[in-house]
């Protein structure tokens, strides 16, 4: 019988796997390629005057809070603030869950807010979350575009993306999660640096 790991040990295994995980995302010239079209994707739209909206469960609302607070407040750069909301409010999610059901607290958010031009940044590990798929789902509807957040094989929200970015799966959630915090903190520097660049056709400074 193999004896257990010290915690030591443990400490170590657990981060070596987070290394090899990241290490085998960041080896993926797709991934890198989503993180930046999804950067671009949001800060056209912020340019535009458009909005992103941002939505999860559990841990993956947590990142979509952390996702648009960087945003209204600031992430490395002072600049103005950038309009985003995290679809979090709690009245109206449990008005929702109550009166429709919990699959639908994400989508009337969406129905009530999105216009053509926004941004919804969808998180979801396992790409099945009845209530982020029925979002994604509002979000094409109202002509908003969709970023995603997955895991495992991407899910039924993989084909509701316009771009999606996934991580390698390993058998736990959190893994997936890792890779999404980094994701997010990339696409947040981008976005800032992009939205401070003049417009295609303002000629530049002079």
């Amino acid at each position: 019988m193999t004896p257990p790991l010290s915690l030591t040990e443990q400490i170590r295994a657990e981060l070596t796997e987070a290394q090899t995980v990241l290490t085998q995302f960041v080896q993926n010239p797709a991934n890198l390629a989503a993180i930046e079209q999804a950067a671009r994707l949001m800060a056209d739209s912020l340019r535009q005057g458009g909005k992103i909206l941002t939505c999860g469960n559990g841990g993956s609302l947590c990142d979509a809070q952390h996702f648009a607070e960087e945003l209204t407040g600031r992430y490395r750069q002072n600049r103005p603030a950038l309009a985003a909301i995290a679809l979090t409010e709690a009245s109206h999610m449990s008005c929702v869950a109550n009166d429709f059901g919990y699959e639908y607290v994400f989508s009337r958010y969406v129905e009530a807010l999105g216009r053509p031009g926004d941004v919804l940044l969808a998180i979801s590990t396992s790409g099945n979350s009845p209530n982020i798929l029925r979002a994604a789902e509002a979000a094409r509807a109202a002509g908003m575009r969709v970023v995603s957040l997955t895991g495992k094989d991407g899910g039924l929200l993989a084909n509701l993306s316009d771009v999606e970015i996934r991580p390698p799966h390993t058998g736990y959630a959190d893994r997936i999660q890792e890779i999404h915090i980094k994701a997010i903190h990339i696409m947040i520097l981008l976005i800032e640096q992009l939205v401070a660049e003049p417009a295609s056709g303002d000629g530049g400074t002079r």
